[in-house]
């Protein structure tokens, strides 16, 4: 099969189309014709070598596609080869062919095509795990979510919608925060020319936010503690603007606030398998009701990896990237 390989880390020039062994399909795996592979921050953070895959996990890019099952696995009940699905992967999606946990996979939605099916695990598995099992989202609370324009933040901003919540967004053009509104954000927020904190107190009164997505890290983290609510949630998910900052913890105590975090490849195979049910019961259907589309920015074929990975790279983009087979 075709992969993309990257024997040095570095930039994204070094990557490069290289011929291999398809994987077979291990116990409780299935193994699946690639037809498209969602772009990801942690592909670049892995491709320039600070993000190795876990013991076990395939070293080639790629964390979620969506394609045909080729093949079974020993013991995998549920799926039938020819299905269509689209998969978390633990690595090995930017190739031809790729293994998957066959708990990982889920129905390519009733609507959707296989480009926009492939942008979906990574972010729903994020956006599920992290606003409303980690930080408890319930209807009728607020949600502010930084990065709105992001894969991550399109989804996150359409599903709080639908369950119900109120959703403010933090972004950094004007062209974005149009977007992040009509995806259903009350309130956008042009972090170039607004001081978001300023903002989200007038907007609900001085009150606040309950709970606050954050892939920004820096000085967004005290500034998110000003902004949340009593008893809010704040869940980081990336320091893109980096891990090491000086706070003042006073309000976190004052508020009885919760500031935690995690990241998605690391967890078990059973915590990824109770996820993918929980989007199966209540995020599947919203998307086959077209209460939830991935936005889908571009596509490139997989020999263009490197221009994708450079488009991330400047974030000019809105919504998802993904590399098609």
């Amino acid at each position: 099969m075709r992969y993309i390989d990257c024997p040095e880390p570095g930039a994204a020039e070094n990557m490069q189309v290289a011929e291999g062994r398809k994987p077979e399909a291990g116990r409780g795996e299935v193994l699946i014709r690639v037809a498209a592979a969602g772009v990801n921050r942690p592909d670049i953070v892995q491709r320039q070598g600070f993000y190795p895959p876990p013991p076990g996990a395939s070293r080639i890019m790629g964390l979620e596609v969506a394609g045909k099952i080729e093949a079974l696995g020993e013991g995998v009940t549920g799926w039938q080869v020819g299905d269509q699905v689209c998969a978390l992967t633990n690595g090995g999606g930017y190739a031809e062919y790729a293994a998957a946990p066959a708990a990982q996979c889920l129905p390519v939605p009733a609507g959707l095509g296989l480009v926009e099916a492939a942008a979906l695990p990574e972010t729903l598995f994020t956006v599920w795990s992290n606003v409303f099992d980690r930080a408890g989202l319930l209807s009728g609370e607020t949600l502010l979510v930084h990065g709105g324009s992001s894969g991550i933040g399109t989804a996150a901003i359409q599903l709080a919608s639908a369950m119900g919540a109120r959703v403010y967004a933090t972004a950094g053009s004007a062209e974005k925060c149009a977007a992040c509104e009509s995806l259903g954000a009350s309130r956008a927020i042009n972090y170039r020319e607004e001081d978001f904190v300023e903002v989200i107190l007038e907007e609900t009164g001085l009150a606040g936010v309950d709970v606050i997505l954050d892939m920004v890290g820096g000085d967004y983290v005290e500034r998110s503690i000003n902004v949340a609510a009593q008893d809010g949630r704040i869940v980081n998910i990336a320091f893109l603007q980096g891990a090491k900052v000086e706070l003042n913890l006073m309000p976190l105590m004052l508020k009885r606030l919760t500031l935690t975090g995690s990241t998605l490849r690391a967890r078990s195979p059973e915590v990824k398998a109770e996820i993918a049910r929980a989007l199966r019961t209540n995020v599947w259907p919203l998307i086959e009701a077209g209460q939830l589309r991935p936005q889908v920015y571009c596509s490139f074929p997989l020999e263009e990896v490197a221009e994708a990975h450079r488009l991330m790279e400047t974030s000019q983009h809105i919504g998802k990237i993904v590399l098609t087979l």
